[in-house]
C-alpha cells in the first residue's frame, strides 16, 4: 500500500477525519490514536475497542504502516544501528545508550540534498522524504522503544528540508493524544535553512542544534555548500531573537577535523561569533569515512580545545564517539546495503 494508506503518521485531526469518512463515532479518533502511539499493534483487527465492523471498513483501505527494521549491527559499547528499508531504499536510526539515558539518533530523509563534504550521507545524493509514518516508525519497531529517553532528529537527511512531515512527527511525538512525550527529551538538528527553522522555532518547544563546524564563512562553504545560500552568522542572527535561557536548549554541532578547524584562529572567531548567546558547543570526534582525507585529533588536542573554548566564557562539551565499529557515522551502513544490492 501506498504511504497515505497507512494510518500511522496521522494526526489526531487527521483520524478524526477518516473516522467520520467511515461512519465512526467522534471518540473514535482518540481511540485509534491510541492505538497507533500508546501501545502500538501491527493489525487494525487489534484495535479491539472498535466495533468490528470498523475495524472491517478500516482495514478494507489502510494498513497500520510499522514495520521492523531488516538488520540490528550491535556495537560493543552498546549502541545498536538498526537499518529500514523504504521502498527499495534504506534509511537508518542508532540506538545510543548511556547510563540512566536512552537515545534514539532518527532520519528525515532518504539520502539528503546538503551535501556536506564530511557526510557519507550527503554522498547518497537525495532520492525523498520521509513520511510521519516512516519516522514514527523508527522509534515504534525498535525492542528498546520502551526504554527510550531521547529523540534526536540527527540521522539521515536535513529534517527542516522535510519540513511538513516532521513537524507531524513532532506533533504526535509531544501531543497528549499522541506519545506525550515532552518537548525537552526531543533535539532536531539542522544545517540553518532559516525560513523554515523560524517555523520550527514558533511551533515546537524542542531543543534545536544547529550544524556550525567551521566560524568562518568559506572555509565553512568548502565543507558545507548551504553556507553559500545561507550563511551561519545569518543563522545567528535569528537565533538571538530567541529566547533560550529557559525550557529550550540551543547547541551548535562541530565537528573537529585535525588541523583544519582546531586552531587559535578558530577559536576566536567562534567567541566572537557567539558571543553573549545562550548556547552550548558540542564538540564531535570525526569518523573516519572512506576516501576522505580528514582525520580526528586526538583527545588532548580535543580537551585542549574545549579548553580553550570554555576561557572564552563558551559551554563546551565533548560528545563520546559511540558504534564506530558498527558504522555508526550516518549513511554509513545504508551506504554499504544499497551498493550491495546495486551489485
Amino acid at each position: 500500500m501506498e504511504p497515505d494508506s497507512f494510518l500511522a503518521g496521522k494526526t489526531l485531526s487527521e483520524l478524526s477525519a477518516v473516522a467520520e469518512r467511515y461512519g465512526m463515532p467522534r471518540f473514535a479518533a482518540a481511540q485509534m490514536a491510541s492505538w497507533l502511539y500508546r501501545r502500538p499493534v501491527r493489525r487494525i483487527a487489534d484495535m479491539t475497542n472498535l466495533s468490528k465492523a470498523a475495524r472491517e471498513r478500516l482495514a478494507a483501505d489502510f494498513e497500520i504502516g510499522y514495520a521492523d527494521p531488516v538488520e540490528a549491527n550491535r556495537s560493543t559499547d552498546g549502541t545498536v544501528k538498526y537499518l529500514f528499508a523504504v521502498g527499495r531504499d534504506f534509511v537508518e536510526s542508532v540506538y545510543i545508550p548511556d547510563g540512566d539515558r536512552a537515545t534514539l539518533c532518527v532520519s528525515s530523509q532518504v539520502g539528503c540534498k546538503m551535501n556536506c563534504a564530511f557526510c557519507m550521507t550527503g554522498r547518497q545524493g537525495f532520492t525523498r522524504n520521509l513520511t510521519a509514518a516512516e519516522i514514527i516508525n523508527q522509534v515504534v519497531s525498535i525492542p528498546e522503544r520502551d526504554t527510550l529517553t531521547n529523540i534526536v532528529f540527527m540521522g539521515m537527511g536535513e529534517p527542516l528540508d522535510n519540513i511538513d512531515e516532521v513537524m507531524k512527527a513532532l506533533e504526535i511525538l509531544t501531543a497528549e493524544w499522541g506519545f506525550a512525550w515532552s518537548p525537552r527529551r526531543i533535539t532536531l538538528s539542522t544545517v540553518g535553512l532559516t525560513d523554515r527553522l523560524c517555523r520550527f522555532l514558533d511551533e515546537s518547544r524542542c531543543h534545536l542544534a544547529v550544524s556550525l563546524h567551521n566560524p568562518f564563512g568559506e572555509e565553512r562553504a568548502a565543507m558545507m555548500p548551504i553556507q553559500k545560500a545561507l550563511p551561519i552568522e545569518k543563522t545567528v542572527e535569528l537565533l538571538r531573537r530567541y529566547d533560550f535561557s529557559h525550557q529550550r536548549r540551543l547547541s551548535f554541532e562541530y565537528i573537529v577535523f585535525e588541523g583544519i578547524n582546531d586552531t587559535p584562529a578558530h577559536i576566536d572567531a567562534l567567541g566572537r561569533l557567539l558571543k553573549g548567546l545562550e548556547c552550548r558547543i558540542n564538540l564531535i570526534r570525526f569518523h573516519v569515512i572512506p576516501q576522505l582525507d580528514l582525520h580526528s585529533p586526538t583527545v588532548e588536542k580535543m580537551e585542549a580545545f574545549r579548553d580553550a573554548l570554555s576561557r572564552k566564557g563558551l559551554i563546551c562539551t565533548i560528545r563520546a564517539s559511540r558504534g564506530e565499529d558498527v558504522k555508526a557515522a550516518c549513511g554509513m551502513l545504508s551506504t554499504a546495503r544499497k551498493q550491495s544490492a546495486e551489485e
